[in-house]
């Protein structure tokens, strides 16, 4: 009796690990929950039910009970679904529900990028790319990113990153400035010299920290003709400019002694600028050729002041320019710039100065602006001041082109041609 008590004992237990599913009929219905992970734990409206097995858990429902609605599936590491049930299966049927559970993301990405692009790309000093770039597989914390690129001072960033997120990191690079320097010497020496129209000093001159781009050098020494060259000085390289000066015969120039009131105001003779008067002291224009020339003094906010002055032979004339006030609301002003700048201003022929440049005390009315660099074609346009306002004139150079060599040997070839054909016909003749 004992014994087939034990028995039946033992059948119920192991009838009790028999998945739901073998047990078909009567008024019980089956949810397959299909699972692309095993060990997966499944719940109907907050109960468990058990843990998916080969792909599926098969749980059993009652037509007669309150019918399920929501379903829950959820393993560690993997995000957590949620979802409604189907319709609940009629007695002795089968409903299937497919659930597929994602991995949580442990990892992060940044995505850096660069102006100008192109940059070399640091992840804690290790290279990892030029920009634009996404660096993908990172665990989470804080990274060093650093961008280089050649000619530009390099950035660097501190990043953070976290789990299934990219940060983005842009990086706008400055510009290294570039220099070189120019040595000038001049025979004879102690020459004036002006670098794009700025006085630097006297030759022998060594001038440092010399942008790398095209520069006017120009030199004055009395009782020599002016000498005026274009330097390309390059970054980190050091030009040499070494200056002839031709003599002036004495017989043919004379000089002119130029005060102002005030001082201060800029000296144009025959419309060419000559430099400034001095606040103490005169200016003086040596080396004019002997004959009558026209001088100009002009001062911001002043009238201008403009005489003819007849220089003699081995002699020096005397201007004393008293300058009246411009009555108010009489001038504006200019403001000129060009691309490349550097460029040579000049307003109705008289020279101003170097672009950007902004030119006051011109008088109200309708001006002719031109703008000169070497190696580009002129500018020239027409302005027109008010009084008390600034009219804008922008300059856009055009670069000169430069002569081909068949245009230049193509004279040349047709003279050959022409004599060898004179050879050939003497020789026809001795013949």
């Amino acid at each position: 009796m004992y014994k087939t008590l034990i028995i039946g004992a033992a059948l119920l237990f192991l009838c009790a690990g028999i998945p739901a599913v073998s047990a078909i009929g009567g008024d019980q219905g089956w949810y397959r929950i299909h699972c692309n992970i095993d060990g997966a734990d499944v719940y109907f409206d907050g109960q468990y039910k058990g843990t998916t097995y080969a792909g599926a858990l098969d749980v059993p429902v009652y037509t007669a009970a309150t019918p399920y609605k929501n379903v829950r599936v959820e393993k560690s590491g993997y995000l957590t679904h949620s979802g409604s049930l189907p319709a609940e299966p009629g007695a002795g049927q089968t409903a299937d529900v497919y659930v597929t559970l994602q991995p949580v993301e442990t990892v992060g990405s940044i995505y850096a990028a660069s102006s100008p692009s192109g940059a070399a790309i640091y992840l804690n000093g290790n290279y990892r790319g030029v920009a634009p770039i996404t660096i993908k597989n990172l665990a989470p914390g804080t990274y060093s990113l650093e961008a280089d690129y050649s000619g530009y001072q390099s950035d660097r960033a501190t990043v953070t990153v976290r789990a299934g997120q990219q940060s983005d990191v842009r990086f706008t690079l400055t510009p290294i400035e570039q220099y070189g320097s120019v040595k000038i010497s001049s025979n004879p020496s102690g020459a004036y010299v002006y670098m794009d129209g700025v006085y630097k000093g006297r030759t022998p001159l060594t001038l440092n920290s010399v942008s790398a781009k095209n520069h006017i050098i120009e030199l004055d020494l009395a009782n020599y003709y002016d000498w005026k060259t274009t330097v390309s000085v390059a970054s980190g390289v050091t030009r040499y400019v070494n200056a002839q000066m031709t003599a002036i015969p004495s017989e043919t120039v004379g000089a002119i002694d130029v005060v102002s009131y005030p001082a201060g105001a800029n000296v144009y003779l025959d419309g060419t600028l000559q430099g400034q008067t001095p606040s103490a002291g005169v200016f003086t224009i040596s080396n004019v050729r002997v004959g009558t020339h026209t001088l100009k003094v002009t001062l911001g906010g002043y009238q201008d002041y403009t005489t003819s002055v007849d220089v003699g032979r081995a002699t020096t004339s005397h201007v004393s320019a008293p300058l009246q006030p411009a009555p108010a609301g009489t001038t504006g002003s200019i403001a000129v710039t060009s691309s490349p700048s550097g460029a040579e201003i000049y307003i109705d022929n008289a020279y101003k100065g170097i672009t950007p440049l902004t030119v006051d005390g011109v008088a109200a009315g309708t001006h002719a602006v031109r703008v000169a660099l070497a190696g580009y074609s002129d500018w020239s346009t027409s302005v027109q001041v008010g009084a008390g306002s600034t009219a804008s004139a922008s300059a856009l150079l055009a670069a000169e082109a430069a002569p081909t060599a068949k245009a230049g040997m193509a004279p040349f070839a047709a003279v050959g041609a022409l004599a060898i054909l004179g050879l050939l016909a003497a020789g026809m003749k001795r013949d």
